[in-house]
Protein backbone atom coordinates (compact mmCIF):
# COMPACT_ATOMS: atom_id res chain seq x y z
CA UNK A 1 0.00 0.00 0.00
CA UNK A 2 1.08 3.65 -0.93
CA UNK A 3 1.33 5.23 2.58
CA UNK A 4 0.36 8.73 3.18
CA UNK A 5 3.26 11.06 3.29
CA UNK A 6 4.32 14.77 4.68
CA UNK A 7 7.16 16.66 3.04
CA UNK A 8 9.30 19.49 3.28
CA UNK A 9 12.01 20.53 1.73
CA UNK A 10 14.46 20.15 -1.28
CA UNK A 11 17.66 18.22 -1.69
CA UNK A 12 18.58 14.14 -0.44
CA UNK A 13 16.02 12.61 0.68
CA UNK A 14 15.43 11.77 4.39
CA UNK A 15 12.88 9.46 5.49
CA UNK A 16 11.59 9.67 9.14
CA UNK A 17 9.82 6.96 10.63
CA UNK A 18 7.63 7.72 13.94
CA UNK A 19 7.12 5.91 16.88
CA UNK A 20 3.83 3.20 17.78
CA UNK A 21 0.51 5.08 17.92
CA UNK A 22 2.19 8.41 16.78
CA UNK A 23 1.97 9.84 12.77
CA UNK A 24 4.23 12.05 10.57
CA UNK A 25 2.38 15.05 11.99
CA UNK A 26 2.92 14.48 15.92
CA UNK A 27 6.14 13.15 15.88
CA UNK A 28 9.76 14.11 14.71
CA UNK A 29 8.52 17.49 14.44
CA UNK A 30 11.71 19.25 15.39
CA UNK A 31 14.28 17.34 13.53
CA UNK A 32 11.46 17.61 10.18
CA UNK A 33 12.37 21.67 10.59
CA UNK A 34 15.76 21.43 11.13
CA UNK A 35 16.76 19.01 8.50
CA UNK A 36 13.91 20.32 5.80
CA UNK A 37 16.20 23.42 5.26
CA UNK A 38 19.05 21.01 3.41
CA UNK A 39 16.87 17.91 2.32
CA UNK A 40 13.80 16.93 1.32
CA UNK A 41 12.30 15.33 4.50
CA UNK A 42 9.56 12.58 3.79
CA UNK A 43 7.46 11.91 6.87
CA UNK A 44 5.15 8.90 6.61
CA UNK A 45 2.39 7.78 8.25
CA UNK A 46 2.99 3.39 8.60
CA UNK A 47 0.64 1.30 8.25
CA UNK A 48 -2.48 1.56 10.79
CA UNK A 49 -1.55 4.99 11.98
CA UNK A 50 -2.91 8.02 11.05
CA UNK A 51 -4.05 8.74 7.67
CA UNK A 52 -2.25 5.59 6.37
CA UNK A 53 -5.30 2.99 6.93
CA UNK A 54 -4.72 -0.37 6.84
CA UNK A 55 -7.40 -3.46 7.37
CA UNK A 56 -4.54 -6.02 8.83
CA UNK A 57 -1.56 -5.30 10.66
CA UNK A 58 -0.81 -9.20 11.62
CA UNK A 59 2.63 -8.86 9.74
CA UNK A 60 3.54 -5.48 10.57
CA UNK A 61 6.97 -5.73 9.91
CA UNK A 62 7.02 -7.22 6.70
CA UNK A 63 3.97 -5.37 5.27
CA UNK A 64 5.46 -2.23 6.77
CA UNK A 65 9.03 -2.61 4.54
CA UNK A 66 6.79 -3.22 1.51
CA UNK A 67 4.78 -0.18 1.98
CA UNK A 68 7.81 1.87 2.40
CA UNK A 69 9.06 0.52 -0.88
CA UNK A 70 5.82 0.95 -2.99
CA UNK A 71 5.95 4.27 -1.25
CA UNK A 72 9.70 4.71 -2.91
CA UNK A 73 8.29 3.65 -6.29
CA UNK A 74 5.03 5.88 -5.96
CA UNK A 75 7.54 9.06 -5.20
CA UNK A 76 10.44 8.23 -7.57
CA UNK A 77 13.05 7.82 -4.66
CA UNK A 78 15.69 5.36 -6.23
CA UNK A 79 17.37 6.06 -2.48
CA UNK A 80 17.07 8.00 1.23
CA UNK A 81 18.69 8.59 3.91
CA UNK A 82 16.22 6.51 6.95
CA UNK A 83 15.59 7.39 10.42
CA UNK A 84 13.76 5.44 12.59
CA UNK A 85 12.88 5.58 16.15
CA UNK A 86 11.11 2.55 18.51
CA UNK A 87 8.28 1.26 16.77
CA UNK A 88 9.86 2.95 13.10
CA UNK A 89 13.19 1.98 13.93
CA UNK A 90 11.86 -1.68 13.79
CA UNK A 91 10.42 -1.35 10.51
CA UNK A 92 13.96 0.91 9.64
CA UNK A 93 15.91 -2.48 10.25
CA UNK A 94 13.41 -4.87 7.97
CA UNK A 95 13.20 -2.12 5.03
CA UNK A 96 17.37 -2.15 5.21
CA UNK A 97 17.29 -5.31 5.07
CA UNK A 98 15.04 -6.42 2.75
CA UNK A 99 15.65 -3.31 0.26
CA UNK A 100 19.24 -2.66 0.74
CA UNK A 101 19.74 -0.62 -2.29
CA UNK A 102 16.92 1.96 -1.12
CA UNK A 103 19.09 2.70 1.92
CA UNK A 104 22.30 5.31 1.45
CA UNK A 105 22.08 5.61 6.03
CA UNK A 106 20.27 3.69 8.51
CA UNK A 107 19.69 5.37 11.87
CA UNK A 108 17.63 4.03 14.48
CA UNK A 109 16.93 4.61 18.35
CA UNK A 110 14.99 2.83 20.70
CA UNK A 111 15.88 -0.70 19.88
CA UNK A 112 16.84 -3.88 21.51
CA UNK A 113 18.72 -6.14 19.85
CA UNK A 114 18.29 -9.51 22.03
CA UNK A 115 15.26 -10.43 24.12
CA UNK A 116 17.16 -9.24 27.55
CA UNK A 117 16.92 -11.66 30.69
CA UNK A 118 14.10 -9.77 32.16
CA UNK A 119 11.63 -9.18 29.18
CA UNK A 120 8.58 -10.84 30.57
CA UNK A 121 8.83 -8.10 33.33
CA UNK A 122 9.58 -5.44 30.88
CA UNK A 123 6.68 -6.56 28.61
CA UNK A 124 4.12 -6.63 31.64
CA UNK A 125 4.91 -3.40 32.57
CA UNK A 126 4.29 -2.13 28.57
CA UNK A 127 0.79 -4.14 28.66
CA UNK A 128 0.22 -2.76 31.65
CA UNK A 129 1.06 0.97 30.44
CA UNK A 130 -1.07 0.18 27.48
CA UNK A 131 -4.17 -0.80 28.89
CA UNK A 132 -3.90 2.45 30.81
CA UNK A 133 -4.64 4.16 28.01
CA UNK A 134 -7.76 2.39 26.79
CA UNK A 135 -9.30 3.23 30.10
CA UNK A 136 -7.92 6.79 29.86
CA UNK A 137 -10.95 8.59 28.13
CA UNK A 138 -8.80 11.59 26.91
CA UNK A 139 -6.02 9.62 25.95
CA UNK A 140 -8.70 6.81 24.07
CA UNK A 141 -9.98 9.84 22.60
CA UNK A 142 -7.11 11.24 21.14
CA UNK A 143 -5.55 8.52 19.66
CA UNK A 144 -9.17 7.49 18.31
CA UNK A 145 -9.21 11.68 16.49
CA UNK A 146 -6.16 10.81 15.67
CA UNK A 147 -5.86 6.96 13.69
CA UNK A 148 -9.63 6.25 13.80
CA UNK A 149 -11.38 3.56 16.13
CA UNK A 150 -8.67 0.66 15.21
CA UNK A 151 -6.25 1.82 16.61
CA UNK A 152 -6.63 -0.03 19.95
CA UNK A 153 -5.65 -3.23 17.60
CA UNK A 154 -1.89 -2.22 18.25
CA UNK A 155 -2.54 -2.82 22.10
CA UNK A 156 -3.80 -6.25 21.36
CA UNK A 157 -1.11 -6.89 18.84
CA UNK A 158 1.10 -5.72 21.57
CA UNK A 159 0.05 -8.02 24.44
CA UNK A 160 2.10 -11.00 22.95
CA UNK A 161 5.42 -11.23 24.04
CA UNK A 162 6.50 -12.21 20.65
CA UNK A 163 5.50 -9.08 19.04
CA UNK A 164 9.22 -7.53 18.60
CA UNK A 165 11.65 -8.63 15.99
CA UNK A 166 14.45 -10.07 17.77
CA UNK A 167 14.98 -11.80 14.56
CA UNK A 168 15.54 -9.09 12.57
CA UNK A 169 17.38 -6.41 14.85
CA UNK A 170 19.67 -9.33 16.49
CA UNK A 171 21.64 -9.26 13.35
CA UNK A 172 22.42 -5.99 11.22
CA UNK A 173 24.90 -7.79 9.09
CA UNK A 174 22.85 -7.60 5.81
CA UNK A 175 23.21 -3.40 5.98
CA UNK A 176 26.14 -2.45 4.06
CA UNK A 177 25.37 0.85 4.22
CA UNK A 178 26.47 3.37 7.37
CA UNK A 179 24.39 2.85 10.28
CA UNK A 180 24.16 4.97 13.42
CA UNK A 181 22.52 3.45 16.41
CA UNK A 182 21.30 6.24 18.72
CA UNK A 183 20.68 4.88 22.81
CA UNK A 184 19.84 6.65 25.84
CA UNK A 185 21.95 6.40 29.18
CA UNK A 186 18.61 5.40 30.86
CA UNK A 187 17.66 3.06 28.93
CA UNK A 188 20.37 -0.06 29.88
CA UNK A 189 19.40 -2.43 27.45
CA UNK A 190 19.46 0.02 24.48
CA UNK A 191 22.47 1.25 25.14
CA UNK A 192 24.24 -2.35 25.27
CA UNK A 193 22.69 -3.00 21.84
CA UNK A 194 24.33 0.09 21.00
CA UNK A 195 27.64 -1.04 21.67
CA UNK A 196 27.21 -4.58 20.29
CA UNK A 197 26.29 -3.46 17.78
CA UNK A 198 29.21 -1.20 17.26
CA UNK A 199 31.22 -4.78 18.39
CA UNK A 200 30.38 -6.44 15.70
CA UNK A 201 30.06 -4.16 12.68
CA UNK A 202 32.85 -1.20 11.67
CA UNK A 203 29.75 0.16 9.46
CA UNK A 204 28.20 0.79 12.39
CA UNK A 205 28.46 4.23 14.78
CA UNK A 206 27.07 5.24 17.83
CA UNK A 207 25.79 7.76 20.41
CA UNK A 208 24.42 7.37 23.97
CA UNK A 209 22.50 10.43 25.11
CA UNK A 210 22.96 11.69 28.76
CA UNK A 211 19.55 12.39 30.16
CA UNK A 212 17.46 10.78 27.76
CA UNK A 213 16.08 6.59 27.68
CA UNK A 214 13.88 5.50 25.33
CA UNK A 215 12.85 8.51 23.03
CA UNK A 216 16.05 10.23 22.76
CA UNK A 217 14.68 12.26 19.42
CA UNK A 218 11.81 13.62 21.97
CA UNK A 219 13.68 14.14 25.32
CA UNK A 220 16.89 15.33 23.60
CA UNK A 221 15.90 16.61 20.28
CA UNK A 222 18.65 19.05 19.58
CA UNK A 223 21.40 16.62 20.85
CA UNK A 224 19.78 14.42 18.62
CA UNK A 225 19.40 16.70 15.43
CA UNK A 226 23.50 17.21 15.90
CA UNK A 227 24.25 13.87 16.58
CA UNK A 228 22.22 12.93 13.04
CA UNK A 229 23.04 15.90 11.37
CA UNK A 230 27.02 15.14 11.60
CA UNK A 231 26.26 11.45 10.85
CA UNK A 232 24.79 12.83 7.46
CA UNK A 233 27.35 15.20 6.69
CA UNK A 234 30.26 12.55 7.45
CA UNK A 235 28.58 9.55 5.58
Amino acid sequence: MILHTVTKGSGEALVFLHTGLQTAATDFIAQQAVFSEHYQVISPDLRGHGKSTAADISNFFEDSAQDLYETFEKLGLQSAHIVGASLGALVAIVFAKRFPAKVKTLTISGVTKQKPDNWHSLHQQDVEMQAGLLNNEEAASYFTDLHGPDWKRFIDLGKSEDWYPFNETGDLSQVSSPVLVIAGESSTNESLSAIEYRREQGNVHISIVPFASHLVHDEQPELYAEVLGRFLVNS
